[in-house]
C-alpha cells in the first residue's frame, strides 16, 4: 500500500471502490506536485543567489532553466499561468538589473 500514514487512514474509511481509487490517484499526483514545485523552488533560489553574487553569466543560465521549469509546471497546472508570469517576470527584472 503507500506510505502516507493520513492516506491509509482515509482510504480504510472509504466504503466505494471508486472513492479509494480516487484517494490513491489524488495522492499521486500530490507526490507529483510536490516535486514539480521543490524543483522550481531549487531554481529560482540558484537564479537568487547568482543575481546575490552578481554573475551575469551565471544568472542568465539559472533563469533560463528556471523559466522552462515554470512553464512546464504551468502547463500541466501546478502553477496558474498568471502566477507562472509573476515568477518569470519578478526573476527576469532581477537578473536584467545586473546589466
Amino acid at each position: 500500500m503507500r506510505k502516507n500514514k493520513y492516506c491509509l487512514e482515509v482510504y480504510e474509511l472509504a466504503n466505494i471502490k471508486s472513492a479509494k481509487k480516487r484517494i490513491l490517484v489524488i495522492e499521486t499526483k500530490t507526490l507529483r506536485n510536490k516535486m514539480v514545485k521543490s524543483r522550481v523552488k531549487t531554481l529560482v533560489k540558484k537564479v537568487d543567489a547568482a543575481v546575490a553574487a552578481a554573475d551575469k553569466n551565471a544568472a542568465t543560465a539559472a533563469l533560463k532553466n528556471a523559466v522552462v521549469a515554470i512553464d512546464k509546471a504551468a502547463a500541466k497546472g501546478i502553477f496558474h499561468k498568471n502566477t507562472a508570469a509573476r515568477k518569470v517576470s519578478r526573476l527576469a527584472k532581477a537578473v536584467n538589473k545586473l546589466a
